[in-house]
């Protein structure tokens, strides 16, 4: 997430550019991002002409969405390779801290900036689609976080969407401290956190 992409899969095949412009989107929205990169640093970077990215996303706003679908994406897949591990709701929770540590500790090309979704919206006008976007991802989190608490307070509804949040906002803290500090470091120290307000719970 964020490091180098190939121009091909495979051994012969070229990637599709709209598969190229997206790796090349992602890759500088996230290092320099979205209102310093313009259109002719991403198809140079991806290796086509300007016309092929019209001809996949009507204009910079439309690719800016499809690269933040994509990172959202992305972070469910962590978090699904995680909960494979998860066996009961305690685990589930620390789940999602795992996979924004995962997250945290790709190889990025010019270091780890923090949540390329936030990043983004700080960046985005309000009202934009693209603030919906990651307004949506947020939110999604934080309903996993229910879901496993649900379970682990089946009697108290309430009760465990009140502590997602709670673990939401632990979570977005540490995210921003560790975009700062460019590393996992905190968003360890979140997990070891939530880990024990999970068995006072």
């Amino acid at each position: 997430m964020g490091g180098a992409d190939e121009a091909t899969t495979g051994s012969t095949r070229p990637r599709p550019a709209r598969d190229r412009l997206l790796a090349a989107a992602a890759r500088r929205f996230y290092a320099d991002g979205v209102s310093a990169t313009g259109i002719d640093t991403i198809t140079a970077e991806a290796g086509v002409a300007k016309k092929s990215l019209y001809n996949n996303f009507s204009s910079k706003a439309d690719l800016v969405r499809a690269y933040l679908d994509a990172r959202h994406e992305e972070w469910l897949e962590l978090y699904r390779l995680r909960l494979e591990q998860a066996h009961d709701p305690r685990a589930g929770v620390l789940a999602v801290f795992d996979a924004y540590a995962d997250h945290a500790e790709a190889a990025y090309e010019h270091g780890f900036r923090g949540c390329g979704l936030l990043n983004a919206a700080a960046e985005l006008p309000a009202g934009d689609e693209g603030r919906a976007v990651v307004r949506r991802h947020k939110e999604e989190v934080e309903r996993l976080l229910a879901g496993h608490l649900e379970r682990l307070l089946p009697d108290r509804p309430d009760r465990a969407r009140a502590r997602a949040e709670h673990l939401a906002f632990l979570l977005e803290g540490a995210m921003a401290r560790a975009g700062l500090e460019g590393g996992s470091t905190r968003l360890r120290h979140a997990r070891a956190m939530a880990a024990d307000l999970l068995e006072q719970w």
